[in-house]
């Protein structure tokens, strides 16, 4: 009786704290998503010096300015090339992860927590701000994640009193 009384309790605060965790994915997901469009607003208007070099003197192409000044014989123009190379990138890198970003909320949350830019993962957990927020959204993937813990812990459970059972009853019969 006390182990039943004991184990209901504990599902009770599995549930809660898995509804908890749960409420606060779409509010991750929206933190990142922003952190990245600030990152990628913020590379684009200093990359937009470079990209009108490229349209008047190369036809727009990034990769043959980027060429031109590391064919050069000076060594600043070569490092610019350099520096102009790696905004670049960074920039394309950014707009991927704003694309990978359009999906619907249960995507963009699969894709946070298993292939999400580091760098910017870490910068929203290091500044994210913990809400308890009571859209739609936050009831629904907090109430589906407090099932799913619940029923794969009970699944776990009971799983586990089959094969104790199974292994005293084979221990009685060997005595």
């Amino acid at each position: 009786m006390v182990t039943e009384i004991f184990h209901r309790y504990l599902m009770i605060v599995v549930a809660c704290i898995a509804l908890l965790i749960g409420l606060q994915l779409p509010n991750l997901a929206d933190q990142y998503e922003k952190r990245v469009d600030a990152h990628l607003r913020e590379v684009t208007i200093n990359f937009q010096p470079y990209q009108k070099i490229a349209d008047k003197y190369f036809n727009g192409s990034i990769e043959k300015l980027i060429e031109f000044h590391r064919q050069s014989g000076q060594k600043p123009f070569q490092e610019e090339g350099a520096a102009v190379e790696k905004m670049y990138q960074r920039k394309l890198r950014f707009e991927a992860e704003m694309s990978a970003l359009k999906t619907s909320l249960p995507y963009r949350i699969v894709h946070i927590l298993f292939n999400s830019d580091q760098e910017m993962m870490g910068e929203t957990l290091s500044q994210y701000s913990y809400t308890v927020p009571l859209n739609q959204d936050a009831l629904v993937v907090g109430a589906a994640i407090a099932a799913t813990v619940l029923l794969t812990l009970e699944l776990l459970l009971a799983v586990t009193r089959l094969v104790a059972r199974l292994v005293f009853r084979a221990q009685g019969e060997g005595i």
